[in-house]
């Protein structure tokens, strides 16, 4: 498997391949919504990335997108991150490998934050992003989880209420 960063040129065939990997679980999970198709304005959002406002990267292997991970600057230097990962691959490593090559990315972009949002009953991502980058905060709200991950996280000085917030978010 290979994981690079995703341009213009090829994102609309992997934004493609990737979804149509997706069953339909996968697609509520990732949109929030159910999602039986890529509208033409979601295709041209998915794809649209400039490698510094809007970045991805992709998962590939034999030639296939297989996972893309996504980052949209939202300011303050902050990033809203999603990833989606085909089903055949999921629980193989892939999401690890895409959320540390995007970590790795938005650093090298100056992004301070990145945050997301996931379902509460996606406790596969939730694991995943606990994974990926340790000294996550989660915090549950409504009818999400809001992720907050600080970049250059080791630097900085951890509290009680930090832990304690991550214990009662990790225990619900």
């Amino acid at each position: 498997m290979i994981v690079r960063e995703l341009d213009r040129t090829t994102a609309p065939a992997a934004v493609e391949a990737v979804f149509a990997g997706l069953s339909w679980r996968s697609r509520y999970l990732r949109f929030h919504a159910p999602t039986p198709r890529l509208t033409s304005a979601m295709r041209t959002a998915l794809s649209n990335v400039d490698g510094h406002d809007h970045a991805a990267v992709v998962a590939v292997k034999n030639n296939r997108p297989i996972g893309i991970a996504r980052l949209i600057r939202t300011g303050c230097g902050r990033a809203d991150i999603a990833v989606a990962v085909v089903d055949a691959w999921q629980r193989r490593g892939v999401g690890r490998r895409l959320l540390t090559a995007l970590g790795d990315l938005a650093a090298r972009l100056r992004c301070t934050e990145l945050t997301g949002e996931v379902l509460p009953e996606n406790d596969a991502m939730l694991r995943l992003v606990r994974r990926a980058f340790p000294g996550v905060r989660l915090t549950r709200e409504d009818d999400v989880v809001h992720v907050s991950y600080p970049i250059g996280w080791a630097t900085a000085a951890l509290t009680h209420e930090d832990l304690l917030r991550d214990l009662q978010t990790t225990y619900r």
